[in-house]
């Protein structure tokens, strides 16, 4: 008991006088998750540069280029001529659409000849190109219809037989998850996920190879060595101690930046429990097996890095080649994001994300089972090294 006392207090002392680990572990969190919360606080795009050119300039094209100018999502570049190079004047003015209302569009209008604007969408920002494709599309298609409106009620219907003729039938949209659109609650389970994930990976890439660097298994850890398990435990504890200061720091900035909570708080801390062991154990294994701190922190990073990128997160997983696909399932952040949208952005019910509940409970004892057997076998090769060359030394000494 008095080891063990000094191993947790040692392991501890080690943690805390590690400025490295002190700043990954706690500036680092903190920092994302303001930069994160400050960045995407809006949470929707607004005043996206729109180029209008009128070429028509008459009342009717000029209500065209006022409804654009009263909708919110974009902001009005008025051009009296259409740019020499369209591209390059987008490029200039960061602009996400350019729209081109042709000559004699009113004269066309009224002699029902269906004149034709010309929009052109700056696609090389895909989030910015679909706000400003949306915000167009329905002021436009706002336009089109009150016009055609108006010239069926000079016909002679009113105004109900007007839009039934344009309107022969009508779809109600009903928006069920994240119903303004805020990107912000998109993302920020998300990132915040990535981000305990590589806090956790970067922590417990050195933890066992320092260890074997400095012999430690030989003179502090003697008596224990065959308690590979306690070992264990008492190497990852202060990760798992601290991960909940991280949560907690995560739980504060989703206050302050009105992100919704899970509705069932229990199965949140469960889950993210679950994961925050699958994800100390997957550094574990890593760190055992690469013996050197900074390849296995490499080995880490490079595991960690694209994990949100092939998450199924943004991208689904089944539009992935399938050895990709198979690949995601053994990163804990890829069930666990899973997880998260359903608890934080979709409020579905409890059993939606019991399977990825046991996926992260799997995940986590094959990792564990396999640093198990790594730690074990290595311990054993040190031990056996260790008394050979202590045998060693005893008849060196003995034939001097």
């Amino acid at each position: 008991m008095k080891q063990l006392r000094y191993l947790l207090k040692r392991e501890f002392k080690l943690f805390f006088t590690n400025k490295t680990m002190l700043s990954v572990f706690f500036i680092a969190p903190i920092f994302y998750a303001l930069l994160m919360g400050f960045t995407y606080k809006s949470g929707k795009v607004t005043d996206i540069p729109v180029i209008v050119v009128n070429h028509d300039k008459t009342p009717l094209s000029n209500q065209v280029v006022d409804m654009l100018e009263d909708n919110k999502a974009i902001k009005v570049l008025n051009y009296v001529e259409e740019p020499a190079v369209v591209k390059d004047e987008v490029i200039k003015t960061e602009a996400g659409a350019v729209v081109i209302i042709p000559e004699r569009f009113e004269a066309n209008m009224l002699q029902k000849k269906y004149p034709e604007i010309n929009v052109y969408v700056n696609t090389s920002n895909v989030l910015t190109a679909n706000f400003a494709s949306k915000a167009i599309q329905l002021t436009l298609g706002t336009f089109s219809a009150g016009a055609e409106m108006k010239a069926l009620q000079k016909k002679g219907m009113n105004s109900e037989q007007a839009k039934a003729s344009i309107e022969p039938f009508k779809a109600n949209y009903i928006t069920l998850f994240n119903t303004t659109s805020n990107y912000l609650i998109f993302m920020w389970p998300a990132l915040m996920a990535v981000v305990l994930q590589q806090v956790i990976l970067l922590a417990m890439a050195v933890t066992f190879s320092e260890e074997f660097k400095r012999d430690s298994f030989v003179k502090d850890f003697a008596g224990k060595h065959k308690y590979a398990v306690l070992v264990m435990a008492i190497k990852c504890l202060p990760v798992w101690i601290f991960s909940n200061f991280n949560i907690l720091i995560f739980y504060l900035c989703s206050i302050y930046f009105k992100i919704p909570v899970p509705e069932n708080v229990w199965n949140f801390f469960l889950i993210t429990a679950i994961f925050v062991v699958a994800a100390t154990n997957l550094g574990v294994l890593v760190s055992i097996l690469v013996p050197d701190a900074l390849k296995a922190t490499q080995i880490l990073m490079v595991i960690a890095s694209p994990a949100f990128i092939i998450s199924g997160f943004t991208w689904p997983t089944y539009a992935m080649p399938e050895f990709i696909a198979n690949f995601t399932k053994i990163i804990p952040l890829t069930p666990y994001l899973e997880a998260l949208k359903i608890m934080v952005v979709q409020h579905g019910s409890v059993f939606l994300t019991r399977k990825y509940f046991w996926h992260l409970f799997i995940l986590g004892w094959v990792y564990f089972i396999l640093g198990w057997i790594a730690l074990k076998i290595k311990i054993k090769m040190l031990f056996k090294e260790y008394h050979l060359q202590e045998n060693y030394d005893d008849q060196e000494i003995g034939m001097s």
